[in-house]
């Protein structure tokens, strides 16, 4: 990949994909970041010393570029996705515009790298940033011990929100601590964010939201139509991250050390389970982290085939902008 594009440069993603690239240190001059409306002038860190011009996606010429990783709204892929292609780069879809399009498989780098072969005009999906940090732990038990059922409780970041729900969770705190009313801060959030945790992400599908919704409907069209799920999500007052407990049962008979010595051979997952006070991870130990980590690991009695654990990342860079950033350099190098 000697050419990249990152739409939406500004959210939270696109920033942290332009990050692993200055990180690896990608020539700035091959890197160009866009947005659906940018004015001139506006512009972008790249690493610690680059900034890069934001560009206007309006009438922009993709051709030459190899890949482009779309980290902006259902909307904005809709409409730009298909020039991108048709100038002949490779695209990357972070949001939902694509969903159940059998032209459009949704990839977990490492895990399901096959479906790439469906990719037939070059474009490829990622899950939800939950979705990547719950499942890139069984990368290397679910083809051996197939899931039958998994029941994840999701507690994340107001960075779900994008800049507006960590603004709101900022300037709530404030007021809490300076004794003043919150009245007319609640824009993002139905209720109090600051010391509060909301059982709510995403609008209503129903009984269920829609974070709830895509857990169940991506992790099927990852591991397949048959495993059932049950997620409850909320938010919590954090900036960054996602933490997750779950349960997951297998059709067949596991050893949790066994699952343990799988996980922890896993790249890009990290297996820290002491049996003591602080023998665990936490998400204030994650924020900047590449890698998903794992505590609480067990056996679930509860079921005849069941384990359960706990997980946390960094949900902008480990759950997405890792995972989107991995499929590009597979879709370039694949010939698809």
């Amino acid at each position: 990949m000697k050419k990249i594009a990152v739409v939406g440069a500004h959210s939270g993603i696109g920033r942290e994909i332009l990050s692993f690239l200055a990180d690896e240190n990608f020539p700035a001059a091959n890197v160009t970041a866009l947005e659906s409306r940018s004015v001139m002038g506006n512009m972008v860190s790249y690493g610690e010393e680059d900034e890069l011009d934001v560009l206007s996606l309006d009438n922009f010429d993709f051709k030459g570029f190899d890949a482009v990783i779309f980290a902006a709204a259902d909307e904005v892929s809709k409409k730009y996705a298909p020039h991108a292609l048709s100038a002949g780069a490779k695209v990357v879809d972070c949001s939902k515009a694509f969903f159940g399009n059998p032209d459009v498989p949704m990839i977990i780098a490492g895990m399901n790298n096959d479906k790439l072969q469906a990719a037939v005009k070059g474009m490829a999906s990622v899950p939800a940033a939950g979705v990547t940090q719950l499942l890139l732990p069984l990368q290397n038990v679910w083809k051996d011990f197939p899931v039958k059922r998994i029941v994840v409780s999701d507690y994340t970041a107001t960075s779900v929100y994008g800049k507006e729900g960590m603004d709101e969770l900022f300037n709530q705190t404030r007021r809490i601590f300076m004794n003043d009313t919150l009245a007319d801060d609640q824009q993002v959030f139905h209720k109090q964010i600051a010391f509060n945790v909301i059982p709510h992400v995403g609008d209503f599908i129903g009984e269920e939201t829609a974070e709830e919704w895509a857990y169940n409907a991506e992790i099927k069209q990852i591991l397949g139509g048959d495993v059932k799920v049950h997620a409850n999500c909320a938010v919590i007052p954090a900036f960054i991250g996602c933490a997750q407990y779950a349960n997951i049962e297998f059709s067949a008979e596991v050893d949790v050390e066994e699952i343990r010595k799988r996980m922890s051979k896993t790249e890009g997952v990290v297996v820290f389970d002491k049996h003591v006070d602080g023998g665990y991870v936490t998400l204030n130990d994650v924020q900047g982290e590449t890698s998903v980590y794992i505590s609480r690991l067990r056996q679930d009695a509860s079921v005849e085939n069941g384990i359960s654990f706990w997980c946390v990342a960094d949900s902008l860079r480990a759950g997405v902008a890792k995972n989107a950033l991995a499929v590009a350099r597979l879709l370039t190098s694949c010939g698809k």
